[in-house]
């Protein structure tokens, strides 16, 4: 019988690509369905940035890159963690990828051995555990909660850790949930991981530039950590360019070797025009970001508001990224109009669909049953539109 790998056979289908896909299919059937389930800015690739695209195709950037990236963008991101990071790497020390969900895999895939654990908060972005799974690992999840504002303490990070923990996968600003490590919580859990030899972290900071407390924080600012850590970040969020593929690690040279070696292998290196387009995107003016920025602060205040209103849901006011990541349990075990039971927040999330039109994400995929993820990348018409469907199809549940 023709049959897949055993390690196909281990993962799961992405959920949020799949709710994405079923809200299209719906939207192609003609139904008005209002898509909060993308992890996209639904906003254009800045001017600038598009024109240095066109210009790099009339330059004939039309060649295979070095696998590692172009040398001029990996000067150009280690002049970024300097200026706003205020970390020093060398260009030996940076992989750009396709795409930062690619730098996440080559880590783990390069660091992790079969039966070695990967420590992922939970909530957790869908593929971490994926991933951790595809290199052999054992996913090993630390349950932080909405009433600790979904963030690990440096106890639960202390009492997961056993002598097969080999990474722990960290995003900040987080995607699902919007929260932010502060710089003292980040201090505590640097502190908890020095005291392990062999415990890398991922610092997934891909929601960087979206952060509405202020300047961002990164694990590998502390002594001693930079040698542990391996940032990933790109251009798809802070500057609007998910189509453009362009990912990269920042970590210690041995580790972007492995990495960069994978690579080579079954990828080798990024789009050359999309290369060309990232490497103006760090080295000209942040404006836009910082307009994105405000346009995403304003509609996360409009749909916490909102949210706040519908009686049921548990809000808390995320501090980065574009989720709202509410609590719905209060509406398990109730019935719809037409007599389906509402068991989970997968099940919440196909009758939000269904019935009040609204694709969103049901948080069993997260790693929390007790909540739904809501994208806020959208125009502020679309969120009040849609939080008055969700509201008016939670009140029908009975």
């Amino acid at each position: 019988m023709a049959q897949l790998s055993n390690r196909l056979q281990r993962l799961a289908p992405s959920a949020t690509l799949a709710m994405s896909q079923k809200s299209s299919e719906m939207k192609a059937q003609g139904i008005d369905v209002i898509n909060l389930s993308v992890g996209e800015p639904d906003f254009n690739t800045p001017d600038h940035i598009k024109e240095a695209a066109k210009r790099a195709v009339d330059e004939n950037f039309s060649r295979y890159s070095p696998v590692p990236g172009y040398p001029e963008l990996r000067k150009a991101i280690v002049e970024k963690l300097k200026r706003e990071n205020g970390l020093d790497y060398q260009m030996s020390e940076i992989l750009v990828s396709n795409g930062a969900k690619q730098s996440v895999c080559n880590t783990v895939m390069a660091l992790v051995n079969p039966g070695e654990e990967v420590i992922i908060p939970a909530p957790y972005w869908v593929s971490y555990p994926q991933m951790a799974l595809l290199a052999g690992g054992t996913p090993v999840f630390v349950e932080a909660t909405f009433e600790q504002n979904f963030k690990m303490t440096p106890e639960q990070l202390e009492a997961a850790i056993t002598p097969k923990t080999r990474l722990l996968i960290l995003c900040s600003p987080s995607n699902p949930t919007g929260s932010v490590y502060n710089k003292e919580e980040l201090r505590a859990l640097a502190n908890i991981i020095l005291k392990h030899e062999d415990l890398y972290v991922l610092a997934d900071e891909i929601y960087e530039h979206i952060n509405y407390v202020g300047h961002h924080e990164s694990i590998a600012q502390f002594p001693g950590m930079k040698e542990r850590t391996i940032i990933v970040n790109g251009v798809s969020k802070a500057y609007a360019m998910t189509g453009w593929r362009i990912g990269y690690i920042a970590g210690p040279e041995w580790i972007v070797k492995g990495c960069n070696k994978l690579q080579g292998q079954y990828t080798s290196g990024p789009c050359s025009v999309s290369q060309k387009a990232a490497e103006f995107a760090y080295t000209q003016s942040q404006q836009c970001v910082e307009e994105m920025r405000q346009a995403f602060e304003r509609r996360r205040n409009l749909i916490v508001k909102l949210a706040k209103q519908i009686p049921g849901l548990e809000v808390n006011v995320p501090e980065g990224a574009f989720y709202l990541f509410p609590k719905c349990s209060s509406f398990y075990g109730k019935t719809t109009p037409d007599g389906q039971k509402i068991e989970n927040s997968t099940d919440l999330a196909m009758y939000l669909l269904e019935v009040g039109h609204v694709a969103t994400v049901g948080g069993d995929a997260f790693g929390d049953p007790d909540c739904f993820r809501m994208s806020y990348a959208t125009s502020d018409d679309n969120i009040r539109e849609a939080m008055r469907r969700i509201g008016e199809a939670l009140k029908s549940l009975k």
